[in-house]
């Protein structure tokens, strides 16, 4: 049981119900009633009425609220005033394609803030990586998140969202996206892959007769063989950089166009964990950056 619980036995007897308290304290109700059921098992008395339409504190509810509320206030005053150390190990899985858009932003950020955090990045897949935070042997990773479901015992914190765009050789002169289908071979991302599933999903949808196609499990690869005239493919563009090197076409899919969420992943353990919400900030500040500099240019 955390101390935060006794926190939301105020936010219950402030706002008079469960749901008021989850809105307060930013949890969801249900939430709510398993940090007092806890409660109830640490004192071994019953803090709320259940037996009517809406749960009502009992007396024993208010005397352990008012037992803890100097206590409380001591501990937020000290935990204001205590210096915000954040320092030790941070193993981060990072996906290839968010690694040059995202890395050097958020270490060079860690370090002039945080000189003792030491980050050690490793390059996976979304689906292996998320497995691994909820494993612990890693702490965090930065991962494409799935559109559905998902691993239970994690928490997901979007960092931005992307729409999957449609890249054609340059010299391609179709304007339809079902024109360049039906002139070019489909390039895929990997189908095992978040992004190649939602990829197969729009051509199922609005592209059903089209070529055969190869498949590949990297964005640069893929680039330089539309670039190279072998093909079109679906995919999404974290860094545009390597169109500089590898000239494609870019169209947009338009309001169909599949949404893509980068997103970070921990453990809901390690929600409170300073190192990882030095980590987060700095990925929110790297990106932030990266849109200003964008809407200049």
């Amino acid at each position: 049981m955390k101390i935060q619980a006794f926190a939301t036995l105020e936010a219950v007897l402030r706002g008079g119900s469960f749901a008021a308290a989850a809105a307060e304290m930013k949890l969801t109700p249900s939430a709510v009633s398993m940090q007092m059921k806890q409660l109830e098992l640490y004192l071994g008395q019953t803090l709320f009425d259940r037996s009517g339409l809406q749960v009502r504190p009992t007396p024993m509810a208010r005397e352990v609220v008012a037992a803890m509320a100097q206590g409380m206030r001591h501990l937020g005053a000290l935990r204001r005033r205590a210096p915000m150390t954040v320092e030790g190990l941070v193993r981060l899985g990072v996906i290839e394609s968010m690694m040059p858009v995202l890395l050097p932003g958020t270490m060079r950020f860690l370090r002039d803030r945080y000189p003792g955090l030491d980050v050690r990045p490793v390059r996976g897949r979304s689906a292996g990586l998320t497995e691994a935070v909820k494993a612990g042997t890693l702490d965090a990773a930065v991962v494409a998140q799935p559109e559905k479901g998902g691993l239970s015992g994690v928490r997901w914190s979007v960092l931005e969202t992307r729409e999957l765009v449609l890249i054609a050789p340059p010299t391609s002169g179709k304007a339809s996206v079902a024109a360049l289908f039906k002139e070019y071979e489909w390039i895929r991302y990997e189908r095992d892959t978040v992004t190649g599933a939602m990829a197969v999903r729009y051509a199922n949808a609005h592209v059903p007769e089209r070529r055969p196609s190869l498949e590949f499990d990297s964005v640069p690869a893929i680039v330089a063989m539309v670039s190279a005239g072998l093909g079109i493919s679906i995919v999404q563009l974290s860094d545009r950089g390597i169109c500089l090197a590898y000239p494609v076409r870019i169209l947009s899919l338009g309001r169909h166009a599949p949404r893509l969420r980068m997103s970070l992943v921990i453990r809901k353990a390690d929600e409170d964990d300073r190192r990882l919400k030095a980590l987060r900030a700095a990925m929110e500040a790297t990106l932030a950056a990266q849109d200003r500099h964008t809407s200049a240019a």
